[in-house]
């Protein structure tokens, strides 16, 4: 942050413009921010009926000064953890995702508040917090609020101003200070940490002589930018770097896929590219519905123990993905994992002949990894495929929706050495799926891209054969009824 002043900011009269005051507008979905936006502007200069994807800028003047106004995207509102329980989730459901994380995730979508602090150079003189007064306002709006004023660097708290909407579905005779003392802390905090600064508009009023609500706020303004003794917010510019790295990564990620969808609409006529992918894990860790996200529907029963293999079959995202779900293993040891089910491991790598080119390993992100279990699962790994199965398997993290906007990176940081030690051990090949949206997640495409380039790597050995011993009478058998020597033709190709 920088504390500046100017001549046109200060009112010199040597200024070639008119005093200029620079409002930055930030708010959460459907919080009337773009219609405060066009109230200040006095015209309708954004469209108030359509969600803002980028931020625009628009000018007015107010009784001779100029005013730039920014209206940027809404912000994201964390997903209460408790309201998000996943029926497959073990014993060792920890805490990790209930802490917040200081920086929302980058996504292809996304574009933070920085940019918007960039498109009103050379810094905003108020950070106007639009709050829907017909919206709740609880713990987790308040932390999304501290994140988006966060992701903007220090100082931010003495240009801010909150600035309430919806005033006039207020019941008659309640005042928005009544409003503020009854909707409970979250509130009252950032009323408070904005150093109970704050300002109501009606946006259905018309323009009227009588219509001070524009003139009021701008007079609230002044009275801040006096208290600032005339200086303006300006974005650190490291922030601004980190900014336009994550931008350009971003773009690079975007002109990635689309490379893969032009290469994939080249095949069309053609066979899709097979991938045969076998799920591992132990017990309760969500396998069945990772399984069910992949392939974009219910192919398996979730919420109950897998007993036996199955396999299902569909094409997603320009490929004839093949999965096998297998019983879960336990987690204390290899020995107290029963003999039939680890011959049921095998036989699923059986039933995806010549081999499965990934073993998905599954682990919850709400499971704590001791030095135990990471050790109970290599073992049952080696045990059952050999040594050589550490260059086909990926660790796939289930339950994602539990990590809110908690970047998967740092929750590996979080997670310690044991969870970085099994990493390392596959490769550093790792993902993540919200397994509770079939067929709407947009990374299984990604997920598929990451297994092609593990088989890249893996050169010409594409695949995990199969061996001899997996197919022993002992454990020739699975749910579907199919044998290892028939081809998929009983398999479900949607």
């Amino acid at each position: 942050m920088a504390a500046v002043s100017s001549a046109s900011d200060t009112g010199d009269p040597r200024a070639r413009h008119p005093p200029e005051r620079r409002l930055l507008i930030l708010g959460g979905p459907q919080s009337g921010k773009t219609s405060s936006a066009n109230t200040v502007l006095g015209d309708k200069v954004f469209d108030a009926g359509a969600e803002t994807t980028h931020s625009n800028v628009g000018q007015t003047e107010i009784y001779g000064r100029r005013v730039t106004v920014v209206d940027t995207p809404p912000w994201a509102v964390p997903r209460d953890p408790e309201e998000d329980g996943e029926a497959e989730s073990n014993e060792d459901a920890g805490a990790e995702s209930d802490a917040p994380a200081p920086r929302p995730p980058p996504s292809l979508d996304s574009e933070g508040p920085c940019m918007g602090a960039i498109l009103c150079p050379p810094g905003p003189h108020a950070i106007l917090l639009v709050v829907s007064v017909t919206q709740p306002f609880a713990d987790a709006q308040r932390r999304a609020a501290e994140e988006q004023l966060g992701a903007l660097g220090g100082g931010t708290w003495r240009y801010s101003m909150v600035l309430f909407t919806g005033v006039d579905q207020l019941p008659k005779g309640v005042f928005i200070e009544e409003h503020i003392a009854n909707t409970g802390e979250a509130l009252q905090w950032l009323v408070e940490r904005c150093g109970s600064r704050y300002h109501a508009f009606d946006n259905t009023r018309k323009e009227t002589e009588d219509n001070t609500q524009v003139p009021e706020l701008m007079e609230k303004v002044e009275e801040m930018i006096t208290d600032n003794q005339g200086w303006y917010f300006e974005v650190n510019e490291l922030i601004l770097l980190e900014e336009e790295q994550a931008r350009r990564a971003l773009e690079e990620e975007r002109m990635r896929m689309e490379e893969h969808a032009r290469q994939r609409e080249q095949m069309i006529g053609g066979p899709p590219r097979e991938l045969r992918l076998l799920l591992l894990g132990w017990k309760g860790v969500g396998k069945s519905s990772v399984g069910n996200c992949i392939l974009g529907r219910r192919y398996f029963e979730s919420g109950q123990e897998t007993d036996l293999c199955l396999r299902r079959q569909a094409l997603v995202s320009g490929r004839r993905v093949t999965i096998v779900d297998t019983p879960g293993w336990d987690w204390f040891s290899v020995r107290r994992t029963p003999k039939r089910i680890r011959q049921e491991s095998q036989r699923g790598a059986a039933l995806l002949r010549p081999g499965p080119h990934t073993l998905l390993l599954v682990l919850p992100v709400v499971s704590s990894l001791t030095a135990r279990k990471r050790r109970t699962l290599l073992a049952h790994i080696e045990t059952l495929f050999g040594d050589s199965a550490c260059l086909h398997t990926m660790v796939l993290f289930s339950c994602g929706d539990w990590l809110g906007r908690t970047p998967i990176e740092e929750h590996i940081l979080r997670g310690g050495r044991e969870l970085q030690r099994l990493l390392e051990y596959c490769g550093n090949y790792y993902h993540v799926l919200d397994s509770k949206t079939p067929g709407k997640d947009r990374s299984v495409s990604v997920l598929l891209d990451k297994i092609e380039e593990m088989i890249r790597e893996n050169g010409d050995k594409a695949f995990l054969p199969i061996q001899d011993e997996w197919l022993s009478e002992e454990s020739s058998y699975s749910s579907d009824n199919t044998e290892p020597e028939d081809d998929c033709r009983g398999c479900q190709l949607q």
